[in-house]
Order: structure tokens, then C-alpha cells, then sequence
């Protein structure tokens, strides 16, 4: 895109936001100079831009891959790794070289830091701080979500979890660790709003019955586990472990799979 296309798809934007609506904003990846390289050619332009932006809560972000091999990733892990799309959104956050575009929502107030995977240590970042409230919830967790919950794009896996008094919340996550082995992860907290976040623990050291001994189990803690449910059927998984040598950071979205009989939701 030229350099005067791009001034006005920025001029419309800003003439058609406006303070009733969520604005989407638009941040520039990569892209190169048309001449001056070392060698008389084209230069890499290692850089966001612009490299901070402040928008409002509800307000979108696109990124627009302009060249090179790039993503964006949050400095916090699994807010957000975008490419071809968004990790556990149906994208794939791997740097592409492509001419790709992936929208980013905001909705908690903050400053958020991120930059390219491949090109941070040489200052590829920037930071987007958002205005305002924290939308609130139009969901809360109850009783009536207990039950199985999974990725149906990953079958196989997926989450068993209970609603107990007080909004006590316990979760289960049967999954696979790098090796392809079973990996059973517990938590349990207390549940505020529409999520939970919770330190999930690994449990090792037991055998199958009569061989199981109790004093053989070992609990590890694995890391950390977001619940977030936007109704009675669809919500988000995000983790960070502890481990980051054998385990990524990530989320992904998750949908009802089985209910408990006589508990109504919402």
C-alpha cells in the first residue's frame, strides 16, 4: 500500500470513529524501504507502527503484516500470538512471511506490551494502552456449567469441572504432555464473575490397583489455568506453565460437552 493510500484508510478511520462505538485501530508490521540497503536494494523495516497506540476498553487493534517474517506476540503470555490469525482462535501465531491480518479486541483496561518472536532482541516492539472500565460480565459462573467441557477441533482432551457452594470451583484437565503421555492436572479455587483462574497440580508416582501406594504420589505445581465462560456453552481456556522448556503458554476456545441432570443454566 502507498504511503498516501495509507494516509487516508488513516484519515477515514478517524473521521468515522466514533466515542458510542468501539474503534478499531490499525498498527503497521514490517514492511521495507525502497532503497538505501547496504547492497542498493530494499531495506527491512524491523518495527511496529506505530510502536504505542492508545485506544479505549472494547476497542480492536489490526496488525498488518506490510513484509517480512513476523508476528505478534503479548509480552504476557497467552493473552495473544498472532499471525495468520490468532493462537487458539483458529489461526496459526507462527511469524509468516505472508501478507497477513489479525485483529486484536481489548476489553480490560492496562498497558500491554508485545513484539515480533523473531525480531524482539532487535527492537521490534511496542506497547497499546487501553482507556477506561473493565467491561462487566454479562455471565456469572454457577452450579448449572458443572460438567465436560473440551475443543471439539482437538478431541481427545478437554476439562471436567464442578461448581460447589460459595462458587468453590474445581477443575480437571486430562491432556498430553511433549512425549505424548497422559498428563492429569487438578485445581480448585474460588470463582468470580464469569472465570476462575486457579494453580493447576500434577500428580505422579501412582499404579494401577492392588499395586497403588499412596506414598508414592508426588503434586507438582504445574502453573496457572483461566476459566473464562461467556454463556451456558461456550467459554476460554488460557494457561501459563511453569515449566516453559516443555510446555507453551496458550488458550483456546472450549464448548459445553455433557451436563449434570437438575442443574439448570443459567
Amino acid at each position: 500500500m502507498s504511503p498516501a493510500l495509507r494516509f487516508f484508510a488513516r484519515l477515514s478511520l478517524l473521521l468515522c470513529a466514533s466515542p458510542a462505538f468501539a474503534a478499531d485501530y490499525t498498527i503497521e508490521v514490517g514492511g521495507q524501504t525502497d532503497g538505501g540497503g547496504y547492497y542498493g536494494g530494499t531495506t527491512p523495516v524491523l518495527m511496529f507502527s506505530p510502536t504505542a497506540l492508545t485506544v479505549n476498553v472494547g476497542d480492536s487493534v489490526t496488525f498488518i503484516n506490510y513484509g517480512g517474517q513476523h508476528n505478534v506476540a503479548s509480552d504476557t503470555p497467552g493473552l495473544f500470538r498472532c499471525a495468520k490469525g490468532c493462537d487458539g482462535a483458529g489461526g496459526d501465531g507462527t511469524p509468516s512471511t505472508d501478507a497477513w491480518t489479525s485483529k486484536v479486541t481489548f476489553n480490560n483496561p492496562g498497558t500491554f506490551g508485545f513484539h515480533c518472536e523473531i525480531h524482539n532482541a532487535m527492537g521490534m516492539r511496542g506497547t497499546i494502552t487501553v482507556n477506561g472500565t473493565a467491561a462487566t460480565p454479562t455471565f456469572a459462573i454457577s452450579p448449572g456449567i458443572t460438567g465436560s467441557w473440551y475443543n471439539p477441533a482437538q478431541s481427545g482432551q478437554g476439562f471436567n469441572v464442578e461448581v460447589m457452594q460459595n462458587n468453590n470451583f474445581i477443575a480437571f484437565w486430562y491432556a498430553f504432555d511433549g512425549a505424548g503421555h497422559n498428563l492429569w492436572l487438578t485445581g480448585l479455587a474460588t470463582a468470580s464473575a464469569d472465570s476462575v483462574t486457579m494453580t493447576l497440580t500434577q500428580t505422579k508416582g501412582g499404579f494401577f490397583p492392588p499395586n497403588f501406594d499412596p506414598t508414592k504420589i508426588t503434586r507438582t505445581p504445574w502453573g496457572t489455568l483461566t476459566l473464562q465462560f461467556a454463556d451456558c456453552n461456550n467459554g476460554t481456556a488460557s494457561w501459563t506453565p511453569a515449566d516453559t522448556a516443555n510446555f507453551a503458554a496458550g488458550s483456546m476456545p472450549i464448548k459445553r460437552l455433557t451436563a449434570v441432570s437438575g442443574l439448570a443454566c443459567p
